[in-house]
């Protein structure tokens, strides 16, 4: 199996292609909950990179570098959709621990997989104003995967030599099909 790793500028593409501009600077301190500024608790981030190690795919590398710019570059200017991804986090994190006695981050990535399926995330509409599952299938299922396939990295992943909104591509469109 082939590796491929993640880089901080395939993040700064995917947020780019999204419409999101983002500084240079930007890191998970500059997004840390403290006293003066909200943001995200460390429970929190351990949930959001458990969530993305486990539905990206084992040839990914990278994974943490690479979703902290993402993260941090599409809600550093929108306080209100951190505020979802926030209370998303917290959501699936209480129903990881209802219903498994133990935070998501603890699981391993089997029982990650069989939580979110329990929990109806792989079959719930995305709605930021919805059900609990329907929040973390917006602000985080879906997130995670739109960063991952819309940079380059995660477009060679697929076979893409260029996703969407990237310049170039050319030589993809004249191979013939694999047959």
């Amino acid at each position: 199996m082939t590796d491929y790793e993640l880089t901080r500028r395939d993040a700064v593409i995917a947020l780019a292609v999204g419409g999101v501009a983002a500084g240079s600077a930007l890191t998970w301190d500059r997004l840390r909950r403290d006293d003066e500024q909200p943001g995200l608790s460390e429970q929190q981030r351990e949930t959001l990179l458990a969530l993305a190690d486990t539905i990206y795919p084992e040839a990914v590398d990278n994974v943490d570098a690479f979703v902290e710019r993402y993260v941090v570059g599409k809600v550093t200017d929108r306080p209100a959709y951190g505020r979802g991804v926030a209370t998303a986090l917290d959501e699936l994190e209480s129903y990881a621990q209802t219903w498994e006695e133990q935070s998501f981050a603890a699981l391993d990535q089997a029982g990650r997989d069989e939580l979110l399926r329990e929990f109806s995330v792989d079959t719930a509409d995305p709605d930021p104003d919805g059900r609990p599952e329907e929040r973390v299938r917006y602000y985080l299922v879906n997130e995670l995967q739109y960063a991952l396939y819309s940079s380059p990295t995660g477009g060679k992943l697929v076979g893409l030599e260029n996703p969407q909104g990237h310049p170039g591509g050319t030589e993809s469109y004249r191979q013939p099909p694999d047959r």
